[in-house]
């Protein structure tokens, strides 16, 4: 009895423009990481990202290919707004003797499904300070972030609008029709996963 040999399933691969659009991607969050735009960290940039995209397996995105210039542009631009807001109220809590710190974990299910988005999305509360991304869940698209200085559930509701905000902006400038479709459809139900004061 013959058998036929196991076809195993081709591996999926990012294609050469995707990887392309990461590897800048990669190299302005590197510079935006070190608040300066000059060509030594543009080199290091560079190099970084040719190290992950070689030494790292990266999953293929599934790429739009259409940027969208004013969306961009006021991304970036409500961006840098947000970075400088939160720096200085981030120096005007340490300056305040009388502050207590008050920090929330939180979990904010987004609603695009684009490996894309949710990076950049992660990348953009990160970069601001105030809130980091702790961890992704990748396969239902939540962020779980760390937040500062939030000591009602309103407050931290508001964070997490923000947060939809922000990805709202990333998809209207760079997401697909369906991404696009799913930001103005509505924002998803957020669920608070641990909150706590420290004393």
């Amino acid at each position: 009895m013959s058998s036929e040999p196991e076809v195993k399933p081709r591996e999926e691969r990012s294609s050469p423009g995707g990887l392309i659009i990461l590897s800048v991607g990669l190299v302005v969050i590197w510079m935006l990481l070190w608040g300066q735009f000059t060509w030594l960290s543009l080199i290091t940039g560079v190099i970084l990202a040719l190290g992950v995209s070689i030494v790292f397996y990266l999953p293929a995105v599934q790429m739009s290919i259409r940027v969208n210039p004013w969306y961009t542009f006021v991304f970036f631009a409500r961006l840098l707004w947000d970075i400088v807001r939160a720096s200085v109220g981030i120096a005007w809590l340490v300056m305040r003797p009388t502050y207590v710190p008050s920090n929330a974990i939180t979990a904010v299910p987004l609603r695009t499904r684009s490996d894309l988005i949710m990076t950049w999305t992660a990348e953009a509360i990160s970069i601001v300070p105030g809130s980091i991304v702790l961890d992704v869940d990748r396969e239902d698209s939540v962020l779980y972030v760390h937040v500062i200085n939030v000591r009602t559930l309103a407050e931290v509701e508001a964070f997490e609008d923000e947060v939809l905000r922000t990805e709202k902006r990333i998809a209207l400038a760079l997401g697909t029709k369906a991404d696009i479709d799913r930001v103005r459809a509505g924002s998803a139900a957020s669920v608070t996963i641990d909150r706590g004061e420290e004393q």
